[in-house]
């Protein structure tokens, strides 16, 4: 099979030449040519907005090119477009998966591949999923709907879909986001399988350690153009980092500035707070000018808490104190009011309106200050959001284009502009850097830093539990809907946090 492979991965399955691509006064791709081959596993990296993933939908056909060609088997091709690029077999999966979720999975993979016979659909439907699945070994139940799937398993589907359709090139945006580190490996794994069945398997991520473990070739853009395609086992992250910024990354966290005083009484206290989404026993306090951060397993119900803080899901029992007043079971709406933001881990259901501008997007949160007469003023939107953009690094800096059209990472930008805009006294930042490179990291880092310097009090939730070590005055242990411990996380360090996530049983568990 290696060598099979071997030879395979000599075979140029697609290539781009000169291709450009614009969105408006945005230039996405700007001149790009690369090869994709079989038998190889090609990824794309890049800060958000240098055009990988436009790149890969290009390829996929979502995006049709601007100008430049697309090229199978040494023919250019015409009107290149989803229908022709599945024909073709080439199969995008999404960051956001395209699935049917009332449907099985049997279903899902083969919708709109169903055989038919005078006109009927024909019932081998588990008997063909059966065939599919002994070639990959997912194991999947082809009687379960989709909706009871977990993320990785519903990643398999779509795969499975691709393979259904003798998909030769298979186009995975961002996959790993909203995965544990175990379903990354996983899913290592299964690219690793495609690449050994002759596929060419394109990987567009911010995670350049699992790129750099996973990749048999690297292609970094930067501000849509190709820098340079290398093979993996030639580089590190450091140079892949200096390719995509065009410079060396200063240290990838701020100097931590000074914890407020003890003494200082806090702006929010939570005791004892248990919630109707799983919240058991969550008690800490937060100062103006300090950083908080949770720190637990995915699943141990800190954003389930510090929803409910804020007014999204309910309490059942407990109590929340804000500025010394009880703001238990308060809304969204009195929250903003009073100076209390989330930004929430789910930028897409739960943050932004994406068919709208930037401007009032960022505006949102602040409206009853930009209104006159019941009016909302365009020149009080364009000026907080313009100041926010360029505070926040947005690129591109137009904030009259709708928030869809920019990459994951600005996407994230707006979403914290919108929170400042609401001009608040805690902000309560829940995976803030999901889905974003490490340029963007480094913005929200510095950010984080300076809301905390300017007296602004900081709950982080982070499942890269790195960013709550450097970034945190003080940490809680957060495990089955309880905090467990309190810990300085500039005199602890991960491993230690882990083994104590890890083990902790509910003798050990005391209030915080």
């Amino acid at each position: 099979m290696a060598e099979a492979t071997r030879d395979r991965a000599q075979e140029v399955l697609l290539e781009l030449r000169g291709v450009d691509k614009r969105f408006g006064a945005t230039q996405a791709l700007d001149d790009v040519s690369l090869e994709i081959r079989g038998g190889e596993i090609h990824a794309f990296v890049g800060e958000n907005g240098a055009g990988k993933s436009t790149l890969g939908k290009i390829i996929a056909g979502v995006y049709a090119a601007d100008a430049g060609a697309v090229v199978v088997n040494g023919s250019v091709i015409d009107k290149w477009n989803p229908a022709i690029a599945q024909k073709q077999g080439v199969a995008m999966i999404a960051q956001e998966l395209a699935l049917v979720p009332d449907l099985t999975v049997a279903q899902n993979v083969f919708l709109g591949a169903e055989q038919h016979r005078f006109g009927i659909e024909r019932r081998n439907l588990n008997e063909r999923f059966a065939a599919l699945d002994a070639e990959t070994g997912f194991g999947l139940d082809p009687r379960m709907r989709v909706r009871d799937l977990r993320i990785a398993d519903q990643q398999k589907v779509e795969i499975l879909r691709a393979l259904a359709r003798n998909a030769r090139i298979i186009v995975m945006d961002e996959p790993t986001s909203s995965l544990t580190a175990y379903e990354m490996s996983q899913l290592e794994n299964l690219m690793r399988a495609l690449r050994d069945r002759g596929c060419g398997v394109i990987y567009v991520s911010h995670f350049l350690d699992s790129v750099l473990g996973v990749a048999d070739r690297i292609t970094v853009m930067r501000d849509g153009r190709r820098i340079e395609s290398v093979q993996a086992s030639t580089v590190v992250k450091h140079d892949i980092v200096t390719s995509m910024l065009g410079r060396e990354l200063e240290q990838a966290f701020p100097e931590r500035g000074a914890a407020p005083p003890a003494s200082i009484p806090p702006v929010l206290r939570v005791r004892d707070l248990r919630t109707e989404t799983g919240g058991a026993a969550m008690s800490f306090d937060v100062r103006p000018g300090e950083i908080v951060g949770l720190l637990g397993l995915v699943g141990s119900g800190r954003t389930e808490c510090l929803r409910a803080v804020f007014g999204v899901d309910k309490t059942a029992g407990g109590s929340v104190e804000l500025g010394g007043r009880d703001w238990t079971g308060r809304s969204p709406r009195e929250s903003i009011e009073a100076g209390l933001v989330l930004v929430s881990e789910d930028r897409h259901k739960d943050g932004l309106v994406l068919q709208r501008s930037v401007r009032e997007n960022i505006a949102l949160s602040s409206l009853s200050a930009r209104t006159r007469y019941g009016i909302v003023t365009r020149g009080s939107e364009k000026h907080v959001a313009k100041d926010l953009a360029e505070s926040l690094q947005m690129r591109p800096p137009d904030i009259e284009l709708p928030v869809s059209w920019f990459s994951g990472g600005n996407q994230q930008k707006a979403l914290l502009g919108k929170a400042l805009a609401a001009q608040p006294r805690v902000v309560i930042l829940d995976e803030p850097t999901r889905g974003v490179d490490v340029g963007a990291k480094r913005t929200i880092y510095d950010l984080v830093a300076r809301l905390a310097a300017e007296g602004i009090a900081v709950l982080l939730i982070s499942s890269e539990h790195e960013e709550i070590m450097e970034l945190a005055h003080r940490a809680y242990l957060v495990s089955g809907g309880r905090t467990f411990d309190e810990i300085i996380p500039e005199h602890t360090t991960v491993e230690d946090v882990l083994h104590r996530l890890f083990n902790v049983t509910p003798r050990e568990e005391t209030a915080a």
